[in-house]
């Protein structure tokens, strides 16, 4: 091929048509990725989120719905005050800002009143060791009721009146009241031995009395007194 041949061709109209036609499309592919991208990810899109606590669970997702987020229940909880089915809590925090389609996790108030298990303090323990107990595990502990009994000794538990026992699951909130003992103990407590007292007039077992024995002399015996 002749040079002449080589440059007439690389100044052909077609030859840059073609590499302007590459070039358009090497733009329009950056340019569209750079757009895409933004579009997926939403960029430079922020939505505040609304206040859903203490709203219904159907309330709240339709607002969120409106706002173009979705809702989803991590976990449940118990507020007695509050109805069955509200949100208690949310996460992310109401005003923070989130993308369309982002997920607003909530805990939801249960409508079942959870319920503890009853430990093993009844005739075993202490009425301090017992509300020392039944508090860290979440129990209202109602003042005491004394019954006769060893000082402080716990040997019961009600609840609204009722005998509970060790093992037993007792309502969140429900004041758990002990029966301790006053220190004093019942007339036929038959723990106790009485054993009655030895005075010194009386006869030791296995020893002799201690009373003086005598004769009994008769007045013929006696011995006569002169008169002058």
């Amino acid at each position: 091929m002749k040079s002449s041949d080589f440059f007439g061709k690389l100044t052909s109209k077609y030859i840059w048509l073609n590499l302007l036609a590459m070039a358009i499309v090497l733009v329009l592919l950056v340019v569209g990725a750079k757009f895409g991208i933004d579009i997926y990810t939403h960029h430079g899109e922020a939505i505040l989120i609304p206040d859903i606590r203490h709203k219904s669970y159907a309330d709240a997702k339709q607002i969120l719905a409106n706002e173009g987020l979705l809702i989803e229940v991590t976990d449940t909880g118990y507020v007695r005050t509050l109805p069955a089915d509200c949100i208690l809590e949310q996460s992310p925090q109401p005003g923070d800002k989130v993308k369309s389609g982002h997920v607003i996790y909530v805990i939801v108030n249960s409508g079942n009143t959870p319920t503890i298990t009853l430990p093993d303090i009844i005739d075993n323990s202490s009425v301090r060791e017992a509300i020392a107990k039944l508090t860290a595990m979440g129990f209202k502990v109602g003042p005491p009721q004394y019954i006769v009994g060893e000082r402080e000794w716990v040997y019961g538990a009600t609840v609204n009146g009722r005998h509970v026992s060790a093992g037993e699951r007792i309502p969140v909130g429900a004041v758990v009241v002990l029966q301790v003992g006053n220190g004093s103990r019942s007339a036929d407590d038959s723990s106790i031995d009485y054993v009655e007292p030895i005075y010194n007039n009386q006869q030791e077992a296995g020893g002799e009395s201690e009373v003086d024995e005598f004769d009994v002399v008769s007045p013929a015996e006696l011995p006569q007194r002169n008169e002058n």
